[in-house]
């Protein structure tokens, strides 16, 4: 399935936390901002984190986790940006340290390489948050122009969602990015592929 002519299309990138039940929020916001949107999620985020079946009704296409094969199409044009919510500890360290290991983080080590827009609403835990690690990785991707929300470190409330978090601010801090490429004209992002030793192919 394609993205409609004219409409700019976002990659949500989903991790496994307790608030992704609250991803929804954050994709219709970007459908009444004009978004098309695609999510990937981690694969561990697959197993019950978030409602798969709600999220593929609304974005209207399945959701992404694990490596296309060569012969299989693209169900995603190129990404006009990206937002990672929410963002644990294990993948923004792996996402800094280029450890493409899933689908998610190797469209993210990618993304930062072609310039597409990355707003980050991190969900950490305060002791984890504390890690020399982290702390690092969020140097490093700052530096790469990678923005970054609030980051929250409470537990989830009744309904899933964070508490007090507003999932549009992910979409305010694309707006403050400034655009590297027209709306709608994507990028070259290619997921890419593992080979059997290990390494990647695009």
């Amino acid at each position: 399935m394609t993205s409609q002519a004219g409409k700019p299309f976002l990659y949500v990138i989903v991790c496994a936390a307790g608030i992704a039940a609250g991803v929804t929020r954050l994709i219709g916001a970007a459908r009444e901002r004009g978004w098309e949107v695609g999510v990937i999620a981690t694969p561990v985020a697959m197993g019950g984190f978030f409602d798969t079946a709600a999220v593929e009704e609304l974005t209207g296409r399945p959701i992404r986790s694990a490596w296309r094969s060569p012969a299989d199409p693209r169900p995603f044009p190129p990404p006009d940006a990206v937002v990672v919510a929410p963002a644990t500890f294990n993948t923004v360290n792996k996402w800094a340290a280029g450890l493409a290991d899933t689908l998610a983080v190797g469209t993210l080590c990618e993304a930062v390489g072609l310039g597409v827009p990355i707003a980050v609403l991190p969900c950490v835990a305060e002791a984890l948050a504390a890690h020399p690690a982290y702390q690092e990785s969020l140097v490093r991707l700052r530096g790469m122009g990678v923005r970054f929300g609030e980051p929250y470190a409470g537990p989830p409330g009744e309904d899933g969602g964070r508490p007090g978090l507003a999932w549009e601010s992910a979409l305010e801090l694309l707006e403050r990015t400034p655009a590297r490429r027209q709306p709608g004209q994507g990028s070259s992002l290619r997921s890419p592929r593992v080979r059997e030793d290990g390494g990647e192919a695009s």
